[in-house]
């Protein structure tokens, strides 16, 4: 992955540390069974247990820091976060969707098992996220367990994650102009960026009307994420990346760098970084993760 620039060394730091700490969480929460029901869990851990950049966690637990939350606590809602990122993941991948054969540099979960574990590994993780969510172990106050549940399910479903799929599914089918191309964007990339920044300001205890500054920042990242994942698409090299590349165009779907190009396209993506990062203007050293993921977002080599 490249780092570069200042904030490098205290994000390469809090990347490797994450990852660690969402690995032991998912490796402690998820256990094995030993009846017919193993092969499921085997598939729950393989698809969640060592891969991925775990920045969706990553932002929620350096949001929640700001505002002085116990990191074990972030901890727990972040692996809710990131479950449904990779069931996600696990059937964004089914041959029915996106019919990928490679992640995180891997076999995907269908071809590691079979189609029907893959389906029922990625049900049951979205299941063990709100299991998660809603324990009293994650917080003590049933108000902000329910607050916490309400984001990450807005975030996930028809009104973001979910229908920014469907909307991508036909994208191939249908001519999508700019503004098209960066609703289903917002809903099927930003929504669950943008839910990881919101949750942990509700674990902060953050009045909705104090978000606004970081609704704005997860919106700006959300969107410069998605072009930068463009522009891999276009120039990256597979290996890196792990997973399978160039296939928006070969599908026929408008892109942000099919429709600015990829130099006016790469210029609003830091455009975006750099507008998210002033969203953080009035804070202090405490944001300074943020700033720091904001500027890895177009640095990133997958």
């Amino acid at each position: 992955m490249t780092l570069s620039g200042g904030g490098s060394s205290l994000l390469a730091e809090g990347l490797e540390c994450i990852a660690q700490d969402i690995d032991a969480a998912f490796d402690h929460l998820l256990n094995t069974t030993q009846d017919t029901r193993a092969n499921l869990v085997a598939a729950m851990r393989y698809a969640a247990i060592g891969g991925g950049k775990r920045l969706r966690p990553l932002l929620l637990v350096s949001t929640a820091s700001m505002y002085g939350v116990d990191r074990d606590v972030a901890m727990r809602a972040a692996v809710a976060v990131e479950s449904i990122h990779a069931y996600s993941l696990i059937h964004d991948d089914l041959p029915c969707m996106d019919n990928d054969a490679v992640r995180h540099g891997k076999p995907t979960v269908h071809k590691a098992f079979d189609e029907a574990t893959a389906v029922l590994a990625g049900d049951a993780l979205h299941a063990f996220a709100f299991e998660v969510l809603a324990s009293p172990d994650t917080c003590g106050d049933p108000f902000t367990r329910i607050e916490l549940v309400q984001a990450l399910a807005h975030a996930s479903g028809f009104q973001g994650m979910a229908g920014g799929q469907m909307m991508d599914m036909v994208a191939g089918r249908e001519s999508h102009d700019l503004p098209s191309v960066t609703r289903l964007q917002q809903l099927k990339t930003g929504a669950l960026l943008g839910a990881a920044v919101e949750m942990g300001a509700i674990l902060g205890h953050v009045p909705p009307e104090g978000r606004t500054h970081l609704r704005g920042y997860a919106r700006d990242i959300g969107l410069a994420f998605q072009i930068a994942d463009d522009l891999l698409d276009l120039e990256g090299d597979e290996d890196a990346a792990g997973k399978t590349l160039r296939k928006d165009a070969d599908a026929g779907k408008q892109t942000f760098v099919s429709l600015l190009g990829a130099e006016r396209a790469r210029e609003q993506a830091h455009m975006l970084v750099e507008q998210a990062v002033s969203h953080l203007a009035h804070h202090g050293d405490e944001a300074d993760m943020l700033r720091a993921l904001a500027r890895y977002i177009v640095e990133r080599d997958r």
